[in-house]
């Protein structure tokens, strides 16, 4: 049963499953999944195999239960499979390293044969894991649909079991050890294997908000929340901090999953479902030792805001990766101008950026005798002609439109627009490429749409360039401006998607993207800015330009997998739009972010700072971004001389 019904979120965040501790043999492991799915959890993290259990020559594996036990679709969506934690392959102990792997390869294939969707490994028992690792790689070659957790425990601890004596012996210094960089071995070493995901132990303390938003660009599943790392409220009931509550949310908004485990260090003759204040319950006889824990957790998802309806309609979005639009090489097709047309946020900006304008351009005292010749260049199927005249209409000026537009397809309907609307006498429409049309007369006012995530990449300055020849000297660009943004992202699984094309040029390719499953590593920097109408002794819209991103110190190391882009446009003085996260215009959807990645990830030592190159190159045919890393290491030049990913003049 899910945790509730938050309006939109369809995620496998919903649901909460419980660690078994005791291993459950024979009919114990029906007996126990029942009590717990009648309690409202969703699934089991169950050990498979005796953890006495070693391997012996003709000795039978000695399962939890037989395959018969359970039916198939409960094998397959209520049962995580754990693995047994004494495994060791990086031991000193050969002995041991030898059964361990033939442990855990019996394991996974037991596993296999039951269906399960996922197993969880055990936690590296130190640091240097490659043996572990190695084995681990083997088995993902051959696994098909099941996925392999990683457990690791949330947290920058001590450093593990005899390294620990070591470190102390060589330092008088506390040493700890970030279990990140764990994970970031182990799945460097397996090749970033799109089946090797992470299961997150959430412990009593937790490390800065920095350090843990690392892992909301990590392939996390599960978060197992710890018994002991809740706390007590006024009237005994458990509870979680402040900041166990933000990672929780956080971790909801990121489709992860809770698992609870341990112990109930609570103990409460009544219980029941928590509501509006977490002091308050309705009394309920318990049914299992671990629902008041489940029942907070269902608590902190339930009070959770439900998603924004612009969310709910993006949700099938989230991490898909799209190429960007050819705006001249090709005419867009009627769904895609219906979807862009549907954002009323975006026409309500430019409304505003007009009416100010008009009013700028003609005095209260000049309306009733001056006509402003305002040119709509890119009109497409007419949303920004509507815009105009409305602002014309609010402002009580006299206003004289061209709506120009290359696509024929288009123009079809905005002569039907214009019927409709019986706007024959205030708008003129003209059928062509606006870097070719001759206008008759210059425009006060010019207004186009030709943005793009990353402001310019859908070939806007190259554009308006061209048309600027339309507008009088003292004449008015809308927009006016607008200035590229980019960040450095952690994007697991942005970078498993494209590495699954096995070739360099997808890895040279812009994407626009609804990010969602990513770290945002360090605050966003300007990239290009264009102004129009361009009055630059240099022309140019060739761009190079070199940035310094500091991670914030308490985050620890990091790996970049690419650059997240943005835009914010200046639309006429006040009036802007964009999705800059900082000054992101609300409830606007035009743009989704767009996403430049690295070939290799590069890893990035704490307090080591990035530094990144972005050149906007520009040919005779086309236009082109190339993009290089230079610290802390350095990366080849990606999309050199426009390979890979080019857009067509």
């Amino acid at each position: 049963m899910p945790l509730g019904q938050r309006a939109g979120d369809k995620s496998e965040s919903r649901y909460c499953g419980m660690e078994v501790l005791d291993f459950p043999a024979g009919e114990e492991l029906p007996a126990v999944l029942s009590q717990s799915l009648s309690s409202a959890f969703d699934f089991l993290l169950a050990p498979l195999v005796d953890p006495g259990y070693r391997p012996a020559p003709g000795a039978v594996l000695p399962v939890a239960a037989s395959d018969l036990v359970l039916s198939p679709s409960q094998w397959s969506s209520h049962i995580v499979g754990k693995i047994s934690e004494w495994i060791d392959l990086d031991s000193e102990d050969e002995q041991l390293r030898l059964d361990s792997e033939v442990t855990l390869k019996q394991e996974i294939a037991w596993a296999s044969h039951l269906s399960l969707q996922a197993c969880v490994l055990p936690p590296p028992k130190r640091s240097s894991c490659a043996n572990y690792a190695r084995v681990v790689n083997h088995i993902l070659q051959g696994l098909t649909n099941m996925q392999l957790w990683l457990r690791i425990p949330l947290e920058k601890s001590e450093p593990m079991d005899e390294e620990h004596d070591e470190a102390k012996n060589n330092s008088n210094m506390t040493v700890t050890v970030d279990s990140w960089v764990w994970w970031n071995s182990f799945r460097l070493l397996c090749e970033h294997s799109s089946q090797l995901c992470v299961a997150l132990d959430v412990l009593s303390t937790l490390p800065s908000m920095n350090s843990l938003g690392r892992w909301f660009g990590e392939p996390v599943r599960a978060a197992i929340l710890q018994t002991n790392a809740f706390l007590t409220n006024s009237r005994g009931y458990p509870c979680l901090s402040k900041r166990h509550q933000m990672l929780l949310t956080g971790f909801f908004n990121h489709s992860v999953q809770v698992i609870i485990s341990g112990r109930s260090n609570h103990n409460i003759s009544q219980v029941g479902l928590l509501s509006g204040d977490e002091n308050h319950t309705e009394d309920t006889s318990v049914r299992h030792a671990l629902g008041p824990y489940l029942e907070y957790i269902a608590y902190i998802y339930q009070r959770m805001d439900p998603l924004p309806e612009q969310e709910r309609f993006e949700i099938n979005y989230r991490d898909f990766l799209q190429s960007p639009l050819q705006p001249l090489m090709d005419n867009l097709e009627a769904q895609t101008y219906e979807t862009f047309e549907k954002d009323t946020v975006k026409y309500s900006q430019y409304q505003r950026a007009i009416a100010k304008a008009l009013v700028d351009r003609v005095s209260d005292d000049e309306v009733s005798t001056i006509k402003t010749v305002l040119m709509v260049v890119g009109a497409g199927r007419g949303p920004l002609v509507r815009a105009s005249l409305q602002a014309a209409e609010e402002t009580g000026r006299k206003l004289k439109v061209y709506a120009v537009e290359k696509n024929p397809n288009a123009v079809i309907t905005l002569h039907s627009l214009i019927k409709l609307e019986g706007w024959e006498s205030l708008v003129t429409i003209i059928s062509s490429d606006m870097r070719c049309w001759d206008a008759p007369e210059k425009a006060d006012i010019l207004v186009s749409e030709l943005l793009g995530s990353f402001g310019d990449n859908e070939l806007s300055p190259e554009c308006l360039d061209g048309a600027q020849r339309f507008l009088k000297p003292d004449g008015i660009s809308i927009p006016s401006s607008y200035t590229s943004f980019i960040e450095p992202i952690t994007a697991s699984k942005l970078h498993n998607d494209i590495k699954a094309h096995k070739d360099i040029a997808h890895f040279e390719t812009a994407y626009v993207v609804k990010l969602h499953r990513v770290a945002r590593l360090a605050p966003t920097q300007k990239v290009f800015t264009f102004d129009h109408p361009n009055t630059s002794s240099n022309p140019s819209n060739q761009r190079y330009t070199k940035l310094q991103f500091e991670i914030p110190e308490d985050t620890g190391s990091c790996l970049v997998h690419g650059f997240a882009g943005y835009f914010d446009a200046v639309l006429y003085k006040d009036v802007h739009l964009g999705i800059e996260p900082n000054t992101a215009t609300p409830n606007m959807f035009s743009w989704f972010p767009i996403f430049f990645p690295l070939r290799k990830p590069i890893h990035v030592p704490s307090k080591s700072p990035i530094e990144v190159h972005f050149w906007r190159c520009c040919g005779s045919t086309k236009v082109w971004y190339e993009w290089a890393v230079t610290a802390p290491s350095p990366s080849p030049i990606h999309n050199s001389n426009g390979r890979s990913y080019w857009v067509g003049l």
